[in-house]
C-alpha cells in the first residue's frame, strides 16, 4: 500500500549544480541535503524544505519536460511568488484550476515546476 512519495527526482545537464543550488536553495529556500557517496559520484545534488524532497539527477543528452513536473503546496502562495521573481525565476499565475491559486516557474535548466494554495 503506497503511503507518502519519498521524492520527485528531475533531471539536469552535467555541470549545472551550482545554476541549480542558486535556484533550488536561493530562490525556494529549500536545504541543499548530502547525497550517498555512492550517488554523489553520479553528480547533480538533492534539496528538502520540511517533507518535501527534490532530486536533481544529471542526465548526459537531457531536454527539459515541457508539461511534466512536480506540484507543490505552499502557503502565503503570494509571497512564495514575490521571493522567486525577487530572484530572478520566472513566474507564471494560472487561475485554471477551481479552488486554488497557482502559478509555474521554471529552474535555470528549463524544468517546470508548479507552485500551489488551495483557496
Amino acid at each position: 500500500m503506497l503511503s507518502a512519495i519519498d521524492h520527485v527526482q528531475l533531471a539536469a545537464p552535467p555541470g549545472s549544480e551550482d545554476r541549480l543550488r542558486a535556484y533550488y536553495a536561493d530562490a525556494l529556500g529549500m536545504t541543499e541535503i548530502p547525497k550517498p557517496p555512492v550517488l554523489a559520484a553520479r553528480g547533480g545534488c538533492w534539496f528538502q524544505a520540511g517533507a518535501v524532497q527534490l532530486h536533481l539527477g544529471i542526465e548526459e543528452d537531457f531536454r527539459p519536460a515541457h508539461k511534466a513536473h512536480p506540484g507543490l503546496r505552499v502557503t502565503d502562495i503570494e509571497a512564495y511568488a514575490a521571493r522567486l521573481a525577487a530572484h530572478g525565476a520566472p513566474v507564471t499565475w494560472d487561475d485554471a484550476l477551481p479552488g486554488h491559486r497557482r502559478f509555474s516557474s521554471r529552474d535555470p535548466v528549463g524544468n517546470r515546476l508548479e507552485f500551489l494554495e488551495p483557496e
